[in-house]
């Protein structure tokens, strides 16, 4: 596999991306099964890897929108990936949160509520679509950490 084959997989989320209904969906869902993989680590590695995914995404995403002549192309899911990880920090990881997780950040990452509407304006092509894709996560995670406060107290 060339590296330009390699990115392009990466970027269509392992095949993901190809489904020709909902890939951002199928892709979330990809997105699940890495923070079922991950969720025991340690804070600092689940950053850590969360981080380095999100870095690697700006090109990843980048390269194949650009091959593939287009600004934000829907087959591109890595970015929906890291953006489940992104709400799903220091969650729980049973059915209940990761479902919740799962069906606010992707109400965000379609809804794009203000000023996340405003977050790919003007950005370099990679850096754009894993943006919004991230703030989709912080807000998701966002009101996700505030209900299990409120549960807990």
């Amino acid at each position: 596999m060339s590296w330009k084959g390699l990115t392009h997989f990466l970027a269509y989320g392992l095949g993901a991306g190809l489904v020709p209904f909902a890939p951002g969906t199928v892709g979330s869902l990809l997105g699940v099964a890495l923070f079922r993989a991950m969720a025991s680590l340690r804070a600092v590695y689940y950053s850590a890897i969360t981080l380095a995914m999100g870095v690697a995404g700006v090109f990843i995403c980048g390269q194949t929108a650009r091959d593939l002549v287009l600004r934000d192309p829907g087959s591109i899911v890595w970015d929906e990936i890291v953006g489940y990880l992104v709400a799903m920090f220091r969650l729980p990881s049973d059915w209940r949160w990761i479902s919740g997780g799962f069906v606010l950040y992707r109400l965000f990452d379609i809804w794009k509520p203000y000023p996340m509407s405003l977050i790919e304006d003007g950005l370099e092509i990679g850096v754009a679509i894993m943006a919004d894709d991230i703030v989709a996560g912080i807000y998701a995670g966002a009101l996700l950490h505030l209900l299990h406060w409120r549960m807990r107290s």
